[in-house]
């Protein structure tokens, strides 16, 4: 079997692509790779200088634009400045296993950031995108439980990697229903899941789950983390593919479309997701 790897990108020369999250980890690899491949990358940041630093030595096409994706007043903001086509919107920004805060607007931060903020964004650019959206989700989200009268974690006892989890778990669902609705409204706009595995980066370092870096048969670099993100974002897979690493339970390898968890296939339990979710960010269901 073919191993896909960076160096099989296509040209994407006029390709312009908007990646959450990539001042570092996974996110910046993908930003480096695709405008290596010929793509103008705009990288939405809450922090524009660290972005700006992150790719000050990176030959390529970067514009940098403000955005904190757990808030969604700058979630708007955003939206509302943008000009121009999107191609690919990569939704990678993430947190895991924090502990409880909540944003500006009084919502949970890690749910925020994981899911509600990327939700609200792709649905004011989805007038702009032409080509797809990539979410990134987790491997964790097989065992992510959601309370749909709880979304924002108000009545259940907070647990960060619970949190984590049931995030993930939306990403999936949400991607799903997205689906369903570009499909029936005659929408070539693909949505797209990828996961990078276990991917050795800052996303785990503070949680109790770090250990598992220091463990190199489940782990990988975040060069080969990033290759599902760039698999998804430029090859021609199915709307609503899940992409991950092809090794022993999607730890680690090499991109390959998969299936995410039975929870996460339920189009019934998608549809009153988004409708929970456009009821608590308000915006149209």
């Amino acid at each position: 079997m073919t191993r896909w790897t960076a160096d099989q990108l296509p040209t994407v020369t006029g390709t312009t692509v908007v990646i959450t999250g990539a001042t570092g980890g996974i996110g910046l690899v993908t930003a480096r790779e695709l405008a290596r491949a010929g793509a103008t990358v705009v990288l939405a940041a809450r922090n524009v200088d660290k972005a700006h630093q992150a790719v000050a030595d990176m030959r390529g096409d970067f514009v940098v634009r403000q955005l904190d994706v757990a808030d969604l007043d700058s979630v708007r903001a955003f939206a509302r400045s943008y000009t121009g086509d999107i191609d690919i919107l990569i939704n990678n920004a993430g947190v895991m296993d924090i502990p409880a805060a909540r944003t500006a607007q009084g919502l949970d931060v890690q749910t925020a950031t994981n899911y509600f903020g990327p939700f609200l964004l792709t649905n004011l650019l989805l007038p702009r995108l032409t080509d797809r959206v990539v979410t990134v989700s987790s491997q964790l989200h097989r065992f992510g439980k959601l309370h749909l009268d709880d979304l924002d974690w108000r009545s259940h006892k907070y647990s960060g990697l619970a949190v984590y989890e049931s995030s993930k778990l939306a990403v999936v669902l949400f991607s799903l229903e997205l689906q369903r609705r570009l499909t029936a409204a005659g929408s070539t706009v693909r949505s797209i899941v990828a996961h990078p595995g276990i991917a050795r980066t800052g996303l785990v370092s503070h949680s109790p789950l770090g250990f598992i870096n220091r463990v190199p048969i489940f782990v990988q670099n975040a060069e080969q983390g990033a290759l599902p993100l760039l698999y998804a974002a430029t090859q021609d897979v199915p709307g609503n593919a899940y992409v991950g690493p092809d090794g022993l339970f999607s730890f680690t390898g090499y991109p390959l479309v998969r299936k995410p968890s039975r929870a996460g296939q339920n189009p019934a339990v998608a549809k009153r997701l988004w409708r929970a979710t456009a009821a608590l960010v308000d915006i149209g269901a």
